[in-house]
């Protein structure tokens, strides 16, 4: 069988038990995911299998979106509540609606973003989490992100006891970022502790929360034989790239590495097409013969 789950992950588990889990379930190796979630967020985690493995980074490069909140007035080591306390300060008086909205507002668009050290992101040949857990700090060189949007979602609530206040959010942003970090990053901007209190991922890969089901979902459907009830096609995990047909020449070009003029006409035709990147001229190989993937490679 070949192609993507759109699994719901639940909060408490990585990434990597719900690939061990589905390779029992489906008693497949051939599975891969498209992003890891960190085991404090839930949401969207498409699953490749068979032949769909092949378009695993072409679905992780997608943007993503999340739905979560940042509370101000604490911080965490890790900058979610898995960590531990570091910081407290009493929020004496809560953000406006439109203060709050001018705030998300400097965070959008192409920014710059340093990895957290709870993060995989590896320096000098280790993850920095390695370094985090040992209590050691080093440099980490920022990164070009994108956010699309950042906005609120509902009113912010403020807690009088606490005095810290709590904003939820919708952010849509590309690959690499690091929502805890926004959160962290918001607070700087006021010169207070914040951290993320909740994330939920809602979109990934071209698939949203909706059409996710769960790991006892696809138990069942596997012991009921309907398991291509919920495994979407190749077709449908790329529908949302637009498709070029080739004739002969064209496809002699792209052969031997040439680009394509754009003047093509889109196809919806699927035995064999060019999925355009977002990048101009960068162009995605896929030749799909009898319904498998024959041949991947990016320009």
């Amino acid at each position: 069988m070949d192609g993507v789950i759109a699994l719901y992950k639940e909060r408490g588990m990585t990434s990597h038990d719900c690939i061990s889990q589905l390779r029992k379930i489906l008693h497949m190796k051939k599975i891969g995911h498209t992003g890891t979630l960190d085991p404090g967020v839930d949401g969207v985690l498409p699953i490749c299998i068979g032949q769909a493995t092949k378009i695993s980074e072409l679905l992780m490069g997608s943007g993503k979106v999340y739905r979560g909140s940042i509370t101000l007035g604490v911080a965490y080591d890790t900058e979610d509540l898995d960590g531990r306390l570091i910081a407290k300060r009493p929020l004496n008086e809560p953000l406006s609606a439109e203060k709050i909205d001018e705030l998300l507002a400097k965070l959008t668009g192409d920014i710059m973003q340093t990895p957290p050290m709870y993060s995989a992101v590896k320096v000098n040949g280790h993850k920095l989490y390695e370094y985090a857990r040992k209590g050691e700090t080093v440099h980490r060189d920022p990164r070009p992100i994108h956010i699309k949007s950042f906005k609120q979602i509902k009113p912010a609530v403020f807690d009088t006891q606490a005095q810290t206040q709590t904003i939820y959010f919708e952010v849509a942003c590309s690959k690499g970022t690091y929502v805890r970090t926004l959160a962290v990053d918001f607070g700087k901007l006021i010169n207070m502790p914040a951290v993320m209190s909740s994330l939920t991922r809602t979109k990934s890969g071209g698939f949203d929360i909706s059409q996710c089901v769960t790991l006892s979902q696809v138990a069942q459907a596997a012991a009921d034989g309907q398991l291509k009830e919920i495994v979407e096609s190749l077709t449908t995990a790329l529908d949302q790239y637009p498709v070029y047909q080739l004739d002969d020449r064209h496809w002699q070009i792209v052969s031997n590495g040439g680009f394509l003029d754009q003047e093509l006409s889109p196809s919806r035709r699927r035995l064999s097409g060019w999925i355009i990147n977002s990048k101009p001229k960068h162009f995605i190989n896929l030749t799909i013969k009898n319904r498998f993937i024959d041949h991947l490679k990016c320009f």
